[in-house]
């Protein structure tokens, strides 16, 4: 409707797998790279995991584009087949011609080694690409790995790419495809874009449609695009086609963030978007609430003075001592966050989120069955006071201790890995848009989560309660007893080697030698791009303090 108003020559923000319009962000880049290597170094298995509307399908399309006339494919898109219509399709792809009444699976394999053996003669290479891999049934993924060993003394005859879910990832490693596993050597797993890649992927979208500059959203309307996508490439097509329809109503070539508002309220079914704040200048009376506590927290904690028992519920935490806004005259913090300190270890709310594939952890099981009502939306004040009871209950404060709230935008997906209590700013369906609203959470997985109502009981919310309510805004309490200093390139101590141990077990290598090395920037750099830091390399009281909230035990259990 609105393509020839603004010059384009087709939709930029179809949602179909068009390699045409693929975004290299940092991790799509990585992605390609890992497959391209996985193929023509010949490891035999690769995986590539990713959310649902990452651009696995896109990826796939553009890696059969990138591959030279040597390597031969096999596309398989659909993965609820039998391990016979598996070969069948497989060797209809490379164009194997099957001799009349060969249906067997012997008489199948037998014919793709051949086609096999003859592609490699003369230097060829071949690959089998399976799209939505999570859902292949067991006999399916033996038999690919049955097809693993047709191999020459040397090198892989066939290279097998699954491309999956990250419930992919869960299926491999159950102990029945533990001799598949062990065979994938090259894995990917695909996150979402960040901040300023999504204002990169809506710019190439609309350069590659040939819209010639007739429209441009501004700044606010792009964060506001992340803030609702979380970074998801198929949720930031649907909002923006939708935007750029209320652009064209309007007349006008300009998108503002009040359009992606209600953008979102159209994709939502007129319902109130959660993830954006009510346009005017009145503060709700939670907010108002929030606001004073923030303010009473401040002069606790900062000022020196008095402590905040007097202004919390009795026998929620002792007085507060006074905390000194930098821990020492030479202390550093990353730009341009003001600092924070480090929580200390609460033992008896875990997350068993891990790098390699989040599992729901023993508290989701042992939580109500019970769907989530509206007593588990918490207001900002009884949000923080939930904070409060959980971290003077976890680590029996007898002592004054300083608390402060800090503030973090995280992508859902690293929130996974949080390993203590906190909360997430949402906004539920049906209430003013003008209202804040809180869950506390204690523990997070990839089927639901375990959150508090408001009556401090346990309760379960699943999956689609959660892609519908959550955001990137987080908080939770941290200590003022812990002073985290700037670490640098060239600082050498047992700190260093704790936070690279924490950065190696997050997938972000290094050398974990103690020492605050090349590769070590290079690391925390990542970490601090992938959680919406500043990706400075220098690891600040905000890095570390993230960082600490991820951090597992000693035995690898979290905290």
């Amino acid at each position: 409707m609105y393509f020839s108003y603004f010059g384009f020559s087709e939709n930029p923000f179809n949602l179909t797998p068009d390699p045409s319009y693929l975004y290299l962000s940092g991790y799509h880049k990585e992605a390609l790279d890992h497959l391209l290597y996985g193929i023509n170094e010949r490891k035999g298995f690769i995986t590539v995991t990713g959310g649902i509307g990452t651009g696995k399908t896109t990826l796939c399309r553009t890696l059969l584009r990138r591959l030279d006339d040597r390597t031969k494919t096999a596309l398989v898109l659909s993965s609820f087949i039998t391990d016979v219509e598996l070969l069948q399709q497989i060797n209809q792809e490379f164009g194997i011609a099957a001799e009349r009444g060969a249906v067997s699976r012997k008489e199948l394999i037998d014919d793709l080694n051949a086609f096999l053996l003859e592609n490699f003669s003369r230097g060829g290479n071949a690959v089998v690409l399976i799209d939505e891999a999570q859902n292949l049934p067991h006999s399916v993924l033996e038999q690919l790995r049955m097809l693993s060993n047709l191999e020459t003394e040397k090198e892989k005859l066939l290279q097998i790419v699954l491309v999956g879910q990250p419930e992919l990832a869960e299926l491999l490693a159950m102990p029945s495809l533990r001799q598949l596993d062990e065979r994938i050597t090259v894995r990917y797993h695909l996150k979402p874009l960040g901040r300023r890649d999504v204002d990169g992927y809506v710019s190439h979208r609309l350069s590659v449609a040939g819209g010639g500059g007739r429209v441009r959203f501004t700044g606010g309307a792009l964060a506001a695009v992340h803030r609702f996508s979380g970074g998801n490439p198929r949720r930031i097509n649907a909002v923006c086609d939708r935007a750029l329809l209320i652009a064209y109503a309007r007349e006008t070539g300009i998108v503002k963030r009040w359009m992606l508002r209600d953008a979102v309220k159209d994709l939502r079914g007129g319902m109130a978007a959660e993830h954006f704040r009510a346009g005017g200048g009145n503060f709700s009376k939670q907010a108002f609430v929030l606001a004073a506590l923030l303010l009473i927290m401040a002069l606790a904690v900062w000022g020196g003075r008095g402590g905040i028992t007097g202004y919390l519920p009795a026998g929620l935490i002792g007085p507060a001592v006074p905390v000194p806004e930098k821990e020492s005259a030479a202390a550093a913090v990353d730009a341009p966050a003001r600092p924070v300190n480090a929580v200390p270890a609460r033992d008896e709310v875990i997350s068993t989120a891990s790098a390699s594939g989040p599992v729901v952890d023993a508290a989701y099981a042992r939580a109500s069955e019970e769907p989530a009502a509206p007593d588990v939306y918490l207001d900002g004040t009884e949000s923080v006071a939930r904070l409060f009871r959980l971290y003077s209950g976890a680590h029996g404060l007898e002592e004054e201790i300083a608390l402060r709230l800090v503030h973090f935008e995280v992508p859902p997906e690293f929130q996974l890995l949080f390993r203590k209590p906190f909360r997430v700013k949402v906004r539920p369906s049906g209430l003013e848009a003008a209202q804040e609203s809180y869950l506390v959470i204690l523990s997070l997985g990839d089927s639901g989560a375990v959150v508090l109502d408001a009556a401090g009981q346990e309760r379960s919310v699943d999956r689609n309660f959660m892609l519908d309510h959550w955001s990137s805004e987080v908080s939770w309490l941290v200590s003022g007893r812990r002073s985290l200093p700037l670490l640098s390139r060239g600082a050498q101590s047992p700190r260093v080697a704790e936070m690279q141990k924490v950065l190696d077990g997050l997938g972000y290598g290094n050398d974990m030698n103690g020492h605050y090395d090349g590769r070590t920037v290079e690391a925390v750099g990542r970490f601090q791009r992938d959680t919406g830091l500043e990706p400075d390399g220098l690891a600040g009281a905000r890095t570390l303090t993230l960082l600490e909230m991820m951090k597992p035990n000693e035995d690898g259990t979290p905290s």
